[in-house]
């Protein structure tokens, strides 16, 4: 038994599944190579993360593939329902970087209040002959504490967020399946657990009422927030996404900045990975970084450890 890692594994994961007699191969092999390799090399499984595509092409070239693991939540980089029909097991590791996502949205939250990210571009050119006027511009800073959050998509990430959000004093609202109440268990070091109900509502009702908002959604035919909604939105909102590009519409966002009616936005993800759009890479008002949500440490350890894990069982 074979397992490409064409995306890497982290070497707890990989350790496990050689323990367990399944070949571990971590070559990266281009796109449009993988077929034959796999192929050739008469190769079991294949896990990727969200550069490697896995497409009904692929899939009809390769009747030896048996598993697909994404390491990570999305899986819109995979035919996953042709796969399915095709008698291959294709899973994700949905819970592994919750905690490191929900991590990265606040640190965008706090650099976009206390005007970080631009300050970190300005100071290395200016900081020494005009440090009293970066000083007088970065001075109206705003704190979280009592403000409320916004969540859009209220699953384990979502979740995660809002833990970090009540820790810190926020308001927490959230938009999910259901109207009405949703529970989360907030855990201390102690061993003590506290619950705390949190209240649901539609997108249309919580863009109103939020000083920040968050998307934690799946990949979307259109965008969730686009220029309807950020004409609904309190002034000065704040926007993070950290999900999917393209569930916020980025030319609405940009005119939403340019007006002042975003204050600014956290973006790890893009409408046009990995080319993103120049204006919104430009803009003052944007915090950014390159969708690396999931990438810590920690949360690479345990998707290798879900993912060895999955595949022993599915194979054993």
């Amino acid at each position: 038994m074979k397992i490409l890692a064409n995306d890497g594994i982290a070497s707890g994961g990989k350790k496990q599944l050689e323990e367990a007699g399944i070949e571990v191969v971590t070559t990266k092999v281009a796109q449009e190579q993988l077929a034959n390799y796999i192929q050739e090399n008469n190769v079991t499984g294949i896990i990727v993360r969200s550069a490697t595509k896995v497409r009904e092409d692929l899939i009809n070239s390769c009747p030896n593939l048996k598993i697909i693991g994404r390491a990570g939540v999305g899986m819109d980089n995979i035919d996953v329902d042709y796969a399915r029909s095709k008698g291959v097991h294709v899973f994700n590791t949905p819970a592994a970087s919750s905690a490191s996502v929900a991590e990265l949205v606040f640190a965008h939250l706090y650099s976009g209040v206390r005007f970080l990210h631009d300050s970190n571009r300005n100071m290395p050119l200016e900081g020494d002959s005009r440090f009293k006027e970066l000083k007088k511009s970065y001075a109206g800073g705003r704190e979280l504490r009592g403000k409320t959050l916004g969540i859009i998509g209220f699953g384990r990430i979502g979740r995660e967020v809002a833990k970090i959000a009540l820790g810190i004093g926020m308001k927490v609202i959230a938009s999910d399946r259901t109207e009405g109440e949703a529970e989360i268990t907030l855990e201390f070091y102690n061993h003590q657990e506290i619950k705390i109900p949190i209240k649901t509502e539609p997108v249309e009702q919580l863009i109103k009422h939020s000083d920040f908002i968050t998307l934690h959604v799946p990949a979307q035919k259109e965008p969730v927030i686009g220029k309807d909604q950020f004409q609904n939105m309190k002034d000065g909102v704040g926007i993070i996404n950290a999900s999917r590009g393209g569930v916020v519409d980025e030319v609405a966002l940009v005119e939403a900045l340019e007006s002042g009616k975003v204050s600014f936005a956290g973006l790890d993800t893009f409408e046009h990975e990995p080319s993103p759009a120049i204006k919104v890479l430009m803009n003052p008002n944007v915090s950014l970084s390159p969708h690396i949500g999931a990438a810590t440490n920690e949360a690479q350890e345990r998707i290798g450890y879900e993912l060895a894990e999955e595949i022993i069982r599915v194979l054993k």
